[in-house]
């Protein structure tokens, strides 16, 4: 019975009643469309979102790979940065073999704390050029996962405020329908004193 009253109550802009205004009716179904926007739109907008940059990840990782190279020179000793460093890579040249067999020389960045000669990792793009890591399947899907739940509540809080809009609109309308009536009405409520 309780169940029964508070889904009239939810309901009641759509029953017939004589005190509903036209502009009710009309605020319930913007209401309503509203909602089905942002959870049809904000679900669609933060999937495709979230699938696109999934997708697009897992293209860096096919068009990257690792290489060893040789550690020419690192900015880290040429700076003097210490062991008490508060980054963990930084700015070196490297020299690494192409896939041709020409040797090639480039600025990475790499794990602190290696010497000059050491091996270590750069990554290649498709162009043989020097590139940053691409991220990995997980990192890429917590990323992707993100951007979709930003996606969604941007879309959601575009439509949200189109409502609002929609829904001021309709409030100006009967403020201006009530001013209107009370200058017809009020005249004739005031005191006439002979």
């Amino acid at each position: 019975m309780r169940r029964t009253k508070r889904v009239r109550q939810l309901l009641w802009r759509w029953r017939s009643n004589p005190l509903r205004r036209h502009d009710d009716l009309v605020e319930a179904w913007v209401v309503l469309a509203i909602w089905l926007v942002m959870l049809i739109g904000g679900t669609l907008t933060g999937l495709l979102t979230a699938h696109a940059a999934d997708a697009s990840f897992a293209r860096l990782r096919n068009e990257r790979h690792p290489v060893q190279a040789v550690l020419v020179a690192s900015k880290a000793q040429a700076v003097g940065i210490g062991a008490d460093t508060p980054y963990d890579r930084v700015r070196a040249t490297v020299r690494w073999t192409a896939t041709d067999g020409s040797t090639r020389t480039g600025q990475a960045m790499v794990d602190y704390g290696h010497r000059v000669g050491s091996r270590v990792v750069v990554w290649l793009n498709s162009k043989e050029q020097l590139t940053t890591q691409p991220p990995t399947a997980s990192a890429a899907a917590a990323e992707a996962a993100c951007l979709g739940v930003a996606a969604a509540v941007a879309f959601d809080g575009l439509a949200f405020a189109a409502g609002r809009v929609a829904q001021w609109r309709l409030d100006q309308r009967r403020y201006d329908q009530w001013g209107r009536e009370w200058d017809q009405v009020g005249p004739q409520w005031r005191r006439k004193t002979t």
